[in-house]
């Protein structure tokens, strides 16, 4: 009552008519308390999460901001609202939670999620581009149950099962810290991801199980002709069952092909993307010829994405130490420190303060100290 009173409150001290936020912040150290919440900010719009209000309430907000803006009164009542059941929703970021949360930019091939029993906002399909220009937001993931914890396992549930890809999304991170027992609890401060952020923001290996359903769908079933199929076919001899794949993070796995199914005719596929506990994995045949791409540990330093080059900390042949500031780089509204994987030298510099980049574009070559 406290802080609806308040926000009344602020909002007729300015005259103010149309749908709009109000934020506070509270202290509940020594429990909830009217003389310990403060005002924040007022944002003249809706929120976010305005879909959370709008799932337990069941009121459309997008629609009454509209007939307010156009003259028209609330069509309900503060006293004819009611609150029925908990909400909850999860941000679906085109971002990698290993590497700082960075932004993970390109064209999104595959985008479904299971809608029976959630709620998906999002103005993303398959084709669509993830670009430099905007907010890497994907989508909202909204799931409305009768209890606080049904609403948790929802939208994990929605998580496990959801497809974005092949771009890199915060979908696993969401999933382990909505699993963390804090969280579950209630217990949370601004802290609790920066506390387990090992375990949140580590990429973990897809299961034996996964590795073996891909085998399979890349493999091709019944149905292909047995010479044209990759599945281990061999002349006078048993088939190779053990196939090695690789992820679009680089990773090789060893995985073994299980019974094939007796109905499915499904054919070979170039890749295909599965989904275990929020993270999704990429796989594909790996090649056998040495082939793969560089990384930081070579110490290359590649642009994560286009941008432009905001400072450069650091000159040719200088000395450097793990963790160091090499350089900033501006994109997707976001500022990016990228820094020394080691020890050593700067052998390379190819970034200019002010230049725009190409991702992947070699900006610092670091040679490794003794």
């Amino acid at each position: 009552e406290a802080v609806c009173g308040a926000a009344v409150r602020a909002a007729q001290a300015v005259d103010y008519e149309g749908a709009g936020t109000i934020e506070f912040i509270a202290d509940g150290s020594e429990g909830l308390r009217a003389d310990r919440i403060w005002f924040m900010e007022m944002n003249t719009r809706l929120q976010v999460e305005h879909p959370v209000t709008e799932e337990i309430t069941g009121v459309d907000l997008v629609e009454w901001q509209l007939r307010v803006a156009s003259g028209e009164p609330l069509p309900k009542r503060q006293d004819e609202l009611s609150i029925n059941g908990w909400a909850m929703e999860a941000r679906l970021y085109a971002e990698d939670a290993t590497k700082g949360f960075l932004p993970s930019i390109g064209r999104v091939s595959e985008f479904h999620f299971p809608q029976d029993n959630a709620r998906i906002d999002t103005g993303v399909e398959p084709g669509a581009e993830i670009s430099t220009f905007y907010d890497p937001m994907i989508a909202k993931v909204i799931v409305h149950r009768e209890t606080r914890d049904e609403a948790i396992a929802g939208l994990r549930d929605t998580l496990a099962q959801g497809i974005v890809g092949p771009l890199i999304s915060n979908s696993g991170f969401l999933w382990r810290l909505l699993g963390q027992d804090a969280f579950g609890a209630g217990v949370v401060d601004t802290g609790l991801i920066e506390r387990n952020l090992e375990v949140l923001a580590t990429r973990p290996e897809p299961s034996a199980e996964g590795l073996g359903r891909a085998a399979l769908r890349l493999a091709g079933t019944p149905g292909d002709a047995p010479w044209s199929r990759q599945s281990g076919l061999r002349l006078n001899a048993a088939p190779r069952r053990a196939v090695l794949l690789a992820d679009q993070f680089g990773r090789q796995f060893a995985a073994v092909l299980g019974d094939e199914p007796a109905v499915d005719q499904s054919p070979a596929l170039r890749e295909t993307t599965i989904n275990e506990g929020g993270e999704q994995f990429v796989l594909r045949f790996a090649r056998t010829d040495g082939g793969g791409a560089g990384a930081a540990s070579d110490g290359a330093i590649l642009s994560p994405m286009p941008g432009k080059v905001i400072s450069v900390d650091v000159t040719a042949g200088q000395a450097v130490t793990k963790g160091q500031k090499l350089l900033v780089l501006e994109a997707m509204k976001m500022e990016h420190a990228l820094t020394a994987p080691f020890d050593g030298t700067v052998a390379e510099l190819n970034a200019v303060a002010g230049a725009q980049v190409q991702v992947e574009a070699l900006l610092v070559k670091i040679a490794k100290a003794g």
